[in-house]
C-alpha cells in the first residue's frame, strides 16, 4: 500500500482502540480470553468493513509509533491486543506490582464532586487508570475538560490490602480508589 499520512494512521489507531478495547463485534471478530485478536483476521475484517484500508506494515507502524503504547503484538507476531483500557471482560495478564508511594489521576474539574462522594471508580472500564507523574495526569485530564489532578496515597492503599497492576505500557491500574486515599493537588 502507498505511504499513509500520519492523520490517517491516527484515525486508524482510534478505530483499532475501539475494536480491541470495547467492541470487536464492530468488524465481526472475537478476542480470546486474554484480549488477543488474530492479526490476519483483524486486517482482513478492517478492510472488509470499508472505513479504512490497512496492511501489516501499517499495523506495525501504528503499534511502534503509538505514543501511549496502547497495543502489543504476541511474541510470534500473529496476534495483537490492547494493553489496557478495556470495557469488555478480558484478562490481559496484568502484572501485580508494588506501586510507587504516590500515584496521580487526571480528570475534568466537573467530576470533582462525584469523585469526592464515590472515590475513583472504573466507570465503563475494568480498572481505574493511574499515572506515575503529574504531567501525564494533566494530559489525561485535559482530554475531558478543564483538568484537575488527584494525588493517590498508593503506599497506604497497598498497605491496606488494595492490589495494583502495571500494564505493559506503564499505566498503573487498580479496581477503585476510596476517597480517603485522594487529595486534590
Amino acid at each position: 500500500m502507498a505511504k499513509t499520512n500520519p492523520q490517517t494512521l491516527k484515525k486508524i489507531s482510534v478505530f483499532l482502540s475501539l475494536i480491541l478495547r470495547h467492541s470487536p463485534q464492530t468488524i465481526g471478530i472475537k478476542l480470546d480470553h486474554h484480549g488477543w485478536a488474530d492479526v490476519d483476521e483483524l486486517i482482513k475484517k478492517i478492510n472488509r468493513h470499508g472505513k479504512y484500508k490497512i496492511d501489516l506494515k501499517m499495523l506495525q507502524q501504528i503499534v511502534a509509533e503509538d505514543s501511549k503504547q496502547r497495543y502489543s503484538f504476541s511474541q510470534d507476531g500473529t496476534k495483537i491486543r490492547a494493553n489496557q483500557g478495556h470495557s469488555i471482560p478480558v484478562d490481559v495478564e496484568l502484572k501485580k506490582d508494588i506501586p510507587p508511594d504516590i500515584l496521580y489521576h487526571g480528570t475534568a474539574e466537573r467530576f470533582y464532586d462525584s469523585i469526592m462522594q464515590k472515590g475513583l471508580v472504573p466507570m465503563s472500564r475494568l480498572y481505574v487508570h493511574l499515572s506515575k507523574d503529574t504531567k501525564t495526569a494533566e494530559t489525561v485530564g485535559k482530554r475531558h475538560g478543564k483538568p484537575i489532578i488527584f494525588e493517590i496515597n498508593a503506599k497506604q492503599m497497598q498497605t491496606d490490602g488494595y492490589e495494583f497492576f502495571l500494564s505493559e505500557n506503564g499505566v498503573w491500574l487498580t479496581k477503585a480508589v476510596p476517597t480517603k486515599y485522594l487529595k486534590k493537588i
